[in-house]
């Protein structure tokens, strides 16, 4: 082999001098050469790399993957597709602030309920050239039961029940649909069903139906029965149970005559998109600029001008939600790719690293026999780039079905909402081919950066540094830990003085800077870990002897594996125990706060107010309020970045508090709350700066930026959520002002009020059922459902891929010990003796990674749970349990299975084998 290594030779002068071919081409032989005999004999370490690789690859690519679908995402076009354009209001608002030494920022937030438009531009718009017709469409949210009063579920799709909506008959042409039998509708008594909702109900032409929107249910007859026409997007228009009234019946059921949801533009025939948009856009904005309903109270900085809205954007007006969970969607999905990418770095760096490391005696011989730098890294190179290549495109492959998983995952349980499309076009393949370049990059600079310290120094420095352990890990390193360190600590006792929003961001910051701190001060860690455990472990026999003693050589080898160790017990141990111990503490919060006996509910939109008024009439009931949900929008700043916080909030009747639901009022008085009043959660109340009297404006859900007054303070927020308004304050700021259920208290020895309810409400209300032993009113963020399942996602993919990387470090650690092992059976230890003292090691490689991950993801939590629940944190007893058995079996297996066949051999001296 050393013929092949080419001569040492002066270094060229000032000038430098171009290197001759045949040097060239004698390097890359003699590379080729070394890599190939290395790869050879290094197949278990170059294993562990390969499916560490293969793993980081597939899980950037998949992630990545569905983060640009998200953000690729559109609402559905479905009611509008054969429309040229839409106009409709802006759904969303604005915030502007200036960040420190930065300048003006703005950030939106979409909105959750609809920004309706002046009806009377309509005509305005059918003055346009090149307009065919306007049409004016109210979304009119419907209950339906066949002509016995038996509901009609809605149509089951992926992502649940969809709707049932009621329109005009003239908004059937912005579809289009067609009649497949009878008329249109030409009374108010009259009604034209969709074919698929048509079947469902078992209607046919001249049957009757049961509708119900905001009010009592009322009997129609089926006068036609019609179905979309056409190809393409009109084909999937039965996603939406549709109903069509006549023009005037819808818009009296709607409830707002003067303004409508929005208004769908139809072209002249040969009239395109592109010339038929900027002329719409002339006319809304010449003359008197023509605004949103809402437009006397948005918020200053927000926008009232109409939008014009063409291609997929079509959708925004018909989905009203679904703009708001891709939001959601996006932001969360970034941020676990951006966990997942870090990880990623991490476990490649160390495992490539640790692979490289192993070999540090080998390559110091090889500059010892000639090797040139410049051969030592060609290589290391060439070796990485013959794992390197194959793995990363081998994730990328399987990351394609991986995201498509992950999509499906996501719609099954409910976290994309109906008519949000996440598209999974063929440009987004070209994602996976991204991200295994990246692994690609980060395996060769690793390697680059792991054999750099032999490649420079002169060869019996080499071989010096090789054979003993530094006594110090670096300078740098040590000062960079013990910094983060600090800054971990720092920022878990800021968390513990802060609130809400900064709270978390503070905990979330100093879990990250102590998991990083413990991987650069794992040497340390361990060195001081042994002299706790040593004298415990030393008692075991000779085994735990020479376990002690072959940590203590070699601190950094401990530290490196349980680097991996503490990686998986703090990421996993925050991820389930943030959302664990908040929602612990809302469930203990909503089960104080409910006080209601009964309750009223329908698998329909929502239940009327008139039927809410009907329950507390009834004999024995001694309080009945509807819950109204919705959410509002809070501007705030987090270290001088401007944000925009969209929360969701109810609506309830302050006189049925607190027979009902009970608060917990601090300050202040219940009996202020109603129109132009709010009782606010005391930690937002302190965030906020605010207290009983003083005015804090929120943005509805609607666009309306309304100053209100602090009524009340409790401390019930996480179970009540941080506002609560009474009905009559919220209602207007909804568009389909329907109560979720009704919440009623009885009186004492009132008889059965449960029965008196149910016949007061047989029929007011079609799909009703009164219970007893209503559930707590637990209000959850909206994004709640897409975060479950992300989280669980994430934290399953994540924990799995490092859980391989514990393994993987492990066994290249012991593959690393070959030698050592073969050296122990020369001069007389046992087989039992050395099984037994790698038990020992397993065994403080787990004690010590579990301790050390429990305290990095343990500071951090108990500062957040303090903070934002006012408790200890808790995570579920199985999901710990889980948590430490896989990292003892891993941990076990990692030690004693690649030593195995080592130990079974007879003649030890061949155990420095291959």
């Amino acid at each position: 082999m050393t013929d092949t290594l080419a001569p040492s030779r002066p270094k060229a002068g000032p000038g430098g001098r171009r290197r001759p071919a045949g040097e060239v081409i004698a390097d890359q032989r003699t590379t080729r050469f070394l890599a190939k005999r290395s790869m050879r004999r290094h197949r278990k370490a170059w294993a562990a790399v390969f499916a560490a690789l293969v793993l980081t690859s597939l899980l950037l690519g998949s992630f990545a993957l569905a983060t640009l679908s998200a953000f690729a995402g559109h609402a559905r076009v479905e009611r509008y597709a054969a429309t040229t354009a839409v106009v409709a209001g802006d759904q969303s608002t604005r915030y502007t602030a200036k960040p420190w030494g930065d300048p003006p920022t703005t950030v939106t937030a979409a909105l959750t309920e609809r920004v309706r438009v002046p009806r009377s531009l309509v005509p305005r718009i059918e003055a346009v050239e090149g307009v065919r017709s306007a049409v004016a469409d109210d979304n009119v949210p419907l209950t339906v039961a066949d002509g016995d009063g038996r509901a009609v579920p809605g149509r089951s799709t992926d992502s649940g029940r969809a709707p049932v909506s009621g329109h005009g008959w003239q908004v059937a042409s912005l579809a289009p649909f067609t009649l497949r039998d009878g008329r249109a509708p030409a009374t108010d008594r009259e009604v034209v069903l969709d074919g698929d909702l048509a079947a469902r109900a078992g209607a046919r032409v001249g049957d009757r139906v049961q509708l119900q929107a905001y009010g009592s249910p009322v009997l129609y007859e089926v006068s036609g029965i019609a179905a979309p026409r056409g190809e393409g997007d009109s084909a999937g228009l039965a996603h939406q149970g549709t109903v069509f009234f006549t023009d005037a019946h819808a818009r009296r059921l709607a409830g707002h005559p003067d303004t409508t949801d929005a208004i769908g533009v139809l072209a002249e025939p040969g009239v395109s998109v592109h010339a038929l948009y900027p002329a719409l856009r002339k006319a809304l904005d010449e003359g008197t600029p023509a605004k949103d309903a809402s437009a006397d109270s948005r918020y200053e900085e927000d926008s009232a001008a109409l939008r014009v809205l063409t291609g997929n954007g079509r959708g925004d007006p018909e989905f009203v939600e679904s703009a708001p969970s891709r939001s959601a969607l996006l932001m969360l999905l970034s941020t676990v790719c951006a966990t997942v990418l870090m990880i990623a770095l991490l476990v490649v760096a160390s495992t490539v690293t640790q692979a490289i490391h192993q070999r540090a005696r080998e390559m110091a011989l090889l500059r010892a026999v000639g090797a040139t730098p410049r051969q030592l890294r060609l290589t290391v190179g060439r070796e990485v780039r013959g794992v390197a290549v194959p793995a990363a495109v081998l994730g990328a492959i399987g990351a394609v079905p991986v995201f498509l998983l992950l999509i499906h995952l996501l719609r099954a349980r409910g976290a994309v909402p109906i008519g949000l499309e996440l598209p999974t076009a063929y440009w987004l393949l070209a994602t996976p081919v991204v991200t295994a370049v990246l692994t690609l990059v980060v395996a060769r600079v690793s390697a680059a950066i792991a054999c750099g310290r032999i490649a420079k120094v002169r060869p019996a420095q080499a071989m010096g540094e090789a054979a003993t352990e530094p006594e110090q890990p670096g300078r740098g390193r040590s000062i960079t830990g013990v910094v983060l360190l600090f800054a971990g600590l720092s920022s878990a006792g800021t968390a513990v003085l802060q609130y809400g929003e900064l709270a978390a961001m503070a905990a979330s910051t100093a879990a990250m800077a102590l998991v990083i701190a413990c991987a650069l001060l794992g040497p340390w860690i361990a060195r001081a870990a042994l002299r706790v455990l040593g004298a415990p472990a030393r008692k075991l026999g000779p085994g735990g002897y020479l376990a002690v003693a072959a940590s203590q050589a070699n601190s950094r080898r401990l530290g490196a594996a349980i680097t991996p160790i503490v990686l998986v017990v703090a990421f996993v141990g925050v991820q389930l125990s943030a959302g664990a111990t908040l929602d612990r503490e809302g469930s203990r919060q909503a089960a104080a706060a409910m006080n209601a006996t009964l309750e009223v509910t329908t698998d329909g939109p929502g239940i009327p107010q008139d039927a809410v008024d009907a329950v507390r009439q009834v004999p024995g009931v001694a309080a009945a309020t509807g819950v109204m949900h919705s959410t509002v929008v809070l501007a705030r700043r987090e270290t001088g970045e401007p944000k925009l916080d969209r929360l969701p909030v109810i609506g309830v009747d302050p006189a049925a508090l607190p027979a009902t639901l009970d608060p917990d009022v601090s300050r202040g008085s219940l009996g202020k709350l109603g129109a132009g009043t709010v009782a606010i959660g005391e930690d937002r109340a302190r965030s906020l700066g605010v207290g009983v009297g003083d005015k804090v404006t929120v943005r509805y859900g609607d666009g309306a930026a309304v100053a209100v007054e602090v009524a009340a303070l409790y401390r019930r927020s996480l179970a009540l959520g941080d506002f609560l308004f009474s009905t009559a304050e919220l209602a207007p700021h909804v568009a389909a002002p329907l109560n979720r259920r009704v919440l009623v208290a009885e009186e004492p020895g009132g008889g059965d009020v449960r029965a008196a309810v149910e016949r007061a409400l047989g029929g007011s209300v079609l799909d009703v059922s009164v219970s007893r032993g209503p559930a707590a009113e637990h209000l959850e963020s909206e994004d709640r459902g897409v975060g479950q399942v992300i989280t669980v996602v994430a934290v399953s993919v994540i924990g799995v891929f490092t859980v391989i990387s514990v393994l993987n470090t492990l066994t290249l650690i012991m593959v690393g010990r070959r030698q050592e092992l073969a050296l122990l059976r020369l001069v007389g230890s046992g087989r039992g003796q050395i099984r037994r003292m790698l038990t020992t090691e397993a065994t403080l490689i787990v004690l010590i990674g579990l301790i050390v991950g429990g305290l990095a993801a343990a500071i951090p939590l108990t500062a957040f749970s303090f903070a934002l629940a006012g408790s200890l944190p808790y995570i579920p007893p199985l999901q710990a349990g889980l948590i430490v058995l896989t990292m003892v079996v891993t941990t076990f297996v990692g030690c004693l299975v690649p030593a195995g066949s080592a130990l079974r051999r007879k003649h030890p001296a061949g155990l420095g084998g291959r």
